[in-house]
Parts: C-alpha cells; structure tokens; sequence
C-alpha cells in the first residue's frame, strides 16, 4: 500500500496560520499605537474649548500655564507607565500586559470626555498617559520576540511610524467633531481592541520559555541593576535619550526659530511647511529604517542617524542668519534621519537585555530621557536669552547627538552574544 508523506502539507499549514497571525498582531500593534498618538494630542487640540468648559474664560497666560502643566502631566504619566509597565510585562506576559495597556489607556480617555470636575480630567490624562507609555514599551518587545529575524527590522520601522499618524488623526477628529466630550469617545476603540485582542492574540514563545527556566520571584529590578546588565542598560539608556532630547528640543522650538529668521512678517506659510516638511521626513525615515538596518546593520545605522542628526543641526542652526527655501531641504534630511532612528533604536534597545528583564530594561532605556526632555524642552528658553538666539540655543541641544554618536563608536556592542539577542549588528 502506497503511503503518503504528510509532513510538507502539515509544514504549510503551520506556516500559513503562523503568518496569519503575524498579520494580525500587527495589525493590533499598529492601530493600538496610532490611536495612542491620537489620544496623546487630542488634549492639546481641543484644550482652549475644554478651559473654557470647565475654568471659564481665563487670561492668555493663565490658559498657557495650564497647557503646560497639562501636557507635562501626561509626559510624567508616559514616562513612569513605559518603565512600570516593563516590570509588569517581564512578570505576567506580553500578551496580558499589551492588552491592559490598550484597555487602560482607553477607559482613561473616554472618562476624560464624561468627566465634569477639572482635576479628575488632569488625573484621567495623567492615567492615559500611563497606558500609552506601557504599551509603546510592550507593543515593541511583543513584537521584536515572536517575529521573524529576516525581516523584523523592516517592520519594526513601520511599526515606529504608527504614532505620528495617530498624531495627524487627532486633528481630523477635532476638524470633524466640534464637541470635545464627543471626541474623548475615540477611546472606545482601543477599548474594543483590547477585549478583541483577548481571543487573538498567544502569548510570546521566547517569554514562556524564559519563565519556565527562570525563577520569576526574583526583583526584576535588582536583576536589572545588577553588574551583568549595568553596562547594556547604560548604553540603551543614552542611546535613546540623547535622540529624543534633541528631536523633542527641535520639533518644539523650530516654528519659533523659523519666525525668528523672518521679521517681515507673522511666517505663517514658512512656518507651516517647516513642521510638514519635519513631519513627512519623519515618517518616511521611520518607515525606511528596516531596509537600512538590513542593507548596512544596526550599528552602522545607529551611528549614521547619529552623525547626519548631528551635522544637519550645525548646518541648519549655525549657518542660515536669514530664510532661504534651502531651509526646507535641511529640515527634510535632518527628519529623514530623525524618523528612521526611532525605527532603528526600536529594534536595537530590546535585544540588548536577556528575555527575562527585556520589558524592564526596554521600559527603563524608553523613557528615561522623557524625564529629562521634560525639563529640557522649558529650560531651552533660558539659554534663549542667554546664547543670544534661538538658533544658538537649539544647536546646543543638539549637541546631544555628539553624545550619542561618541557612544555607539567607543562602545563594542555585545549584542548577539545570546541566544536571547538574536540580532545582527554588523
């Protein structure tokens, strides 16, 4: 009797189904952050008419305070959730904490809309800060473990783009729906997500191995100050704070540095098109950082973000006096680099840590610098008046770049050296 070999057939249908739910962990990924950064802006997007709601008419710098203090409680919600829910993610799985922060950060958000006492609403935005700051940490550490090394870069990248679209999105919604209450509704959606995710998504494979090998009642956090990871966490922590330093210092002040350049008039056009040309340069870097990965390697691409990052800033803040449509060149290319380094960072920072504290130290690397760009972002005002310019002052942010690229060349990288960090650095 003729026998037949079942195997290749079986083979197949365990790739198909394993690339089917590929497509839809990314999916849930990519939608979850979106409308994190949708969530993120809509304060800042509706914040006069909620003033006006609920504090009354108040006087231009009473309303430019609170927008301050506001945005700077959802930045301090961000960066304390990224690093609590790190430890949260190493303790329970992946899959449990990524569904929690979606749901978490869309409860906060609808009860932001339903709320009518001013200080629950700053408590609910420092709450959906709290959830977004843990899922942009789980969201990537899920991901970077269970996809495949060929093309894991690539969609990492991609992923990375997802934030700054939910950011476009926030002014949609605010252009179509005229009621702030109306428009906090949003966070039904990943409410939704997050309960539909419940019955699609399985647990990271690299996880529940670790778990099963490691004792899971150990500190986390003696682990990851431990002298075995001290230097990784070192090297992921400046890495990824001195880009987010500048970037935010750059993205925050550029409008103000272009009207600088032009005292003939309020720069409106001029100003427009440089923060477009930022936005667009971002996305597109961010969304080509995976082919650059797989054409030149990690470090190589680190230390060209770093470097173009570095040079365009002293081209852009130090040698125009006056506005020329050159600017909006520079602007391009030093986006383009800005953009694909978070794509690249992303996919670097999680594979420098063991399985065990990756959500942890990823948590930690994330958001660390958030605290200090807090801080850094006002204090740039000082250095205003100080340095003489807003260019001058800028270009000394900036200077962080030097800091990051210095780093990644004097420091020999030692990812690869595990099983558990299963990338090519080149």
């Amino acid at each position: 009797m003729n026998t037949i070999d079942t195997a290749p057939v079986i083979a197949a249908q365990k790739s198909q189904a394993s690339a089917v739910y590929l497509v839809i962990l990314f999916i849930i990924c990519f939608l979850s952050i979106a409308l994190s950064g949708t969530v993120s802006t809509l304060m800042s997007v509706y914040l006069p008419v909620v003033i006006r709601d609920l504090r009354g008419n108040l006087k231009p710098d009473e309303v430019n305070f609170i927008s301050g203090y506001i945005n700077a409680i959802f930045i301090f919600g961000w960066a304390f959730g990224g690093f609590i829910w790190g430890v949260i993610s190493d303790k329970i799985g992946r899959k449990t904490a990524l569904l929690l922060t979606i749901g978490s950060y869309g409860i906060f958000t609808m009860l932001t809309g339903a709320i009518p006492i001013w200080w629950s609403i700053v408590l609910c935005r420092f709450m959906s800060g709290f959830g977004v700051g843990g899922l942009m940490v789980v969201a990537f550490t899920l991901v970077s473990e269970v996809w495949p090394a060929r093309s894991k870069a690539v969609f990492i990248g991609i992923l990375s783009i997802s934030f700054p679209i939910g950011i476009f999105s926030a002014g949609l919604i605010n252009y179509l729906v005229t009621s702030w209450r109306q428009g906090f509704l949003i966070g039904f959606i990943p409410l939704a997500m997050a309960l539909l995710g419940g019955w699609l998504l399985q647990e990271s494979d690299m996880w529940l191995t670790s778990r099963a090998e490691a004792d899971l009642s150990g500190s986390k956090l003696k682990t990851l100050f431990s002298a075995g990871h001290r230097r990784e966490l070192i090297l992921g922590s400046i890495t990824f704070g001195t880009m987010l330093i500048g970037l935010w210092a750059i993205f925050s002040w550029m409008p103000t540095w272009v009207q600088s350049l032009i005292t003939t008039s309020d720069a409106n056009k001029e100003r427009g098109l440089s923060m477009m040309f930022l936005g667009m340069g971002g996305l597109t870097g961010g969304f080509l950082s995976g082919w650059l990965v797989n054409l030149i390697g990690l470090r190589r691409s680190m230390i060209a973000c770093f470097a173009v990052c570095a040079i365009m800033s002293f081209i852009l803040f130090k040698t125009n006096t006056t506005f020329t449509p050159v600017i909006y060149a520079e602007i391009a290319i030093l986006a383009l680099f800005f953009g694909a380094s978070q794509g690249v960072l992303s996919t670097y920072i999680p594979h420098l840590f063991t399985t065990d504290i990756r959500a942890t130290a990823t948590g930690f690397c994330f958001n660390i610098g958030r605290l200090v760009t807090a801080s850094a972002v006002l204090f740039i005002g000082v250095l205003v008046t100080v340095l003489g310019g807003y260019g001058n002052a800028i270009f000394i942010f900036s200077l962080v770049f030097v800091i990051g690229l210095l780093v990644v060349l004097l420091v020999k990288d030692s990812t690869g050296s595990s099983q558990n960090r299963n990338i090519e650095t080149k």
